[in-house]
């Protein structure tokens, strides 16, 4: 048997376990090939085996349970495929209960996702759910955690594609159900400005479900950086066309104890005191390479300074 974390907490759990010593150390005490360690299991591209896995939350005196999105058979890869894996997706819709995941996979359609049907005449002929992002900044966003968080929820698979140009990357999944469902909590189908879309009112009743909201809406539609060029001191900005949208992350942001700016230029909203931005990454964080990176350089170069 072999666990799957949520992408992301495979990283976390081995660098806990880690914590001072190096990595010929840990792989001592789990006893596997050092480079299969660091190659292989710390980026992600292979599963942990149950005995290592249960091994790592003894070391670390942590348990991950929580992360799991499945429990693998040895050589599950080698199992059914191709054809008859788009027809099960096809078949079959996993119920979702609210929770933290799918608040943060909405906080991501709300930013760079678009939900829609087209329609020939009379008839329905596609549904479709689509997250854009920058085909190198957000490939790995959109290949691994946008991925792994759609497959554990509703056992979807996503297809990629990219644009004419280049520049862009598109997570598509198919589902007439799926698209459904979005739209029966309160996400709906089409032009967001338009439709007049806000943060739906289940997630704006939960704090735990808004901080996840906010941080798929930052992950997609945010970003950190300095005040300026003279001023290194961070900001993070949210951008947003969707007056409503826009109105409920200041709102939410608000509610949550930070002290947002007014809209600016009718697009923009800043975080700038220290204190908010430590609360930020406190409480919501973020979960999008792309701006854990900067945050990295940022920090480094502050240190260095």
């Amino acid at each position: 048997m072999r666990i799957k974390l949520l992408f992301g907490k495979q990283k976390e759990l081995l660098l806990l376990a880690k914590k001072q010593e190096t990595w010929k150390d840990l792989s001592l005490k789990l006893k596997l090939n050092q480079n299969y360690l660091v190659n292989e299991l710390f980026k992600e591209t292979r599963t942990l085996s149950e005995d290592t896995y249960k091994l790592l939350n003894d070391l670390t005196g942590k348990n991950f349970d929580e992360f799991i999105v499945e429990r693998l058979e040895n050589y599950w890869g080698k199992s059914k495929g191709g054809k008859n894996a788009v027809e099960s997706q096809l078949k079959y819709f996993k119920p979702v209960s609210f929770n933290n995941f799918l608040a943060e996979l909405c906080g991501i359609i709300l930013g760079d996702g678009h939900l829609e049907y087209y329609q020939n005449g009379k008839k329905i002929r596609s549904y479709s759910l689509t997250v854009t992002g920058h085909s190198v900044k957000d490939s790995n966003y959109l290949r691994k955690y946008v991925n792994n968080l759609i497959k554990q929820l509703f056992n979807y698979d996503s297809r990629f594609k990219n644009s004419n140009d280049g520049n862009g990357l598109y997570l598509v999944v198919n589902g007439k159900r799926l698209i459904e469902f979005f739209e029966k909590i309160g996400i709906k189908p089409g032009n967001k400005k338009i439709n007049s879309q806000g943060i739906p009112a289940w997630i704006l009743e939960n704090k735990d479900y808004l901080a996840a909201c906010l941080r798929g809406l930052m992950d997609t539609d945010g970003s950190i950086h300095y005040i300026s060029k003279h001023n290194r001191n961070l900001r993070i900005t949210f951008t947003s066309y969707i007056p409503k949208l826009l109105d409920d992350v200041r709102e939410s942001l608000l509610r949550l104890g930070f002290h947002p700016s007014k809209i600016i230029k009718g697009n923009q909203i800043f975080i700038t005191r220290k204190e908010d931005i430590q609360l930020y990454l406190k409480l919501i964080g973020f979960s999008n390479d792309k701006h854990l990176n900067r945050l990295q350089n940022f920090q480094k170069k502050a240190s260095v300074e």
